[in-house]
């Protein structure tokens, strides 16, 4: 066993990385969710208001006095949630009629019901501490208006469905392109190449181009599926779904030329390529738990997986549209993956050109 390196990886390196993953990676609960609380006209009663999200510890709020700036930190996914208390809210508690407008960034269903009933708890905080005899203030009862944003019928299919492509470009791109490259290491086929005048560039280009087309043939399947049989919104331009698909494809194709460069051997190579992408895809990527519940050190390990900014890209253009502050950062650094991966991968393959 001490001889086989992937034996070693199967029984001790797997286990461990499943233990880190599950015990740190994923979790279900809502804590310190970013929200914008707008007052509109502040007051005594709105600052209350106010503090009731500001004392709670499932909330991280952000005090604004604008709307469409609010709905702009929305739009970017930089807060989950807005709690616009209304200019006119001091009087409408006088006459019993006062409103909170509660807008939630409802793409994770599941998420989105979390903060709502959290956010209703915060109120009804509020509201009990009125009744306080104490408070000279009389209050009559509020009444919270509550609108989901990219997922009005607040299905959960919306938000899972799209992050599948992230998990099939990485099942074509990466694991099939390891498995196959070292196969042929093992029955030395890549060594017949090398004593041909065939170039180590065009010998990626011919490993890659197979498998791109595969690729793009899983998203179309996929994305049909998405549009035809969940019904799940598509509100982007296919060109950027489909130039961002490339993108990490690319990336996907790069990393399993490049771990089959290192691993000659296929249960190894297999192994390597599941815990380099096909977890980090899964469990770091936001396609099942929201990165931002997660504590700091794993968002930061998150961060060096492109599949985290692949299903961004994904759930923002599906549900959102093209919000281009979201898809120019994402971009630009998968293309930076790329250029880095590509330019590894090449070197690796003359040195064994060499």
């Amino acid at each position: 066993m001490m001889r086989d390196p992937s034996s070693v990886a199967i029984g001790i390196v797997m286990p461990l990385m499943l233990i880190l993953l599950f015990g740190y990676g994923v979790s279900l609960d809502v804590r310190s969710v970013p929200v914008a609380i707008v007052l509109e006209q502040p007051s005594p009663q709105s600052r209350a208001v106010a503090e009731s999200f500001i004392l709670s510890p499932y909330f991280d709020p952000r005090i604004m006095t604008s709307l469409p700036a609010a709905e702009s930190l929305m739009a970017r996914r930089d807060v989950d949630g807005i709690v616009r208390i209304r200019q006119d809210f001091t009087r409408g508690l006088q006459s019993g009629n006062a409103q909170i407008q509660l807008l939630l960034y409802g793409a994770d269903a599941n998420r989105a019901r979390i903060i709502l009933a959290y956010a209703q708890g915060a109120i009804a905080q509020w509201e009990a501490q009125q009744t306080n005899p104490n408070v000279p203030v009389v209050v009559g009862p509020v009444l919270v208006n509550t609108r989901m944003w990219f997922n009005e019928a607040n299905d959960s299919h919306y938000f899972l469905v799209p992050g599948l492509i992230v998990l099939i470009m990485t099942l074509i791109g990466a694991f099939l392109t390891t498995m196959v490259m070292a196969r042929e290491w093992e029955r030395g086929t890549l060594e017949a190449l090398f004593v041909t005048p065939v170039k180590s560039d065009e010998i990626l280009l011919g490993k890659t181009v197979p498998y791109f087309i595969m690729g793009l043939i899983g998203l179309a399947l996929t994305f049909l599926g998405a549009e035809f049989l969940f019904h799940v919104p598509f509100r982007g331009s296919i060109i950027v779904l489909t130039g961002a698909s490339v993108l990490y494809l690319l990336i996907a194709l790069g990393i399993g030329l490049l771990i089959s460069s290192w691993v000659k051997n296929q249960l190894a190579a297999s192994q390597l390529t599941m815990v380099a992408t096909y977890l980090p895809a899964m469990m770091l990527s936001g396609f099942l738990f929201d990165l931002r519940s997660m504590p700091q050190a794993v968002r930061v390990i998150a961060s060096i997986f492109p599949a985290r900014y692949f299903v961004s890209l994904l759930q923002t253009v599906f549900l959102a549209g093209n919000i281009w502050p979201v898809i120019l950062p994402n971009s630009a650094i998968m293309i930076g993956v790329i250029v880095v991966l590509l330019l590894l991968a090449l070197l690796a393959t003359r040195k064994r050109l060499a």
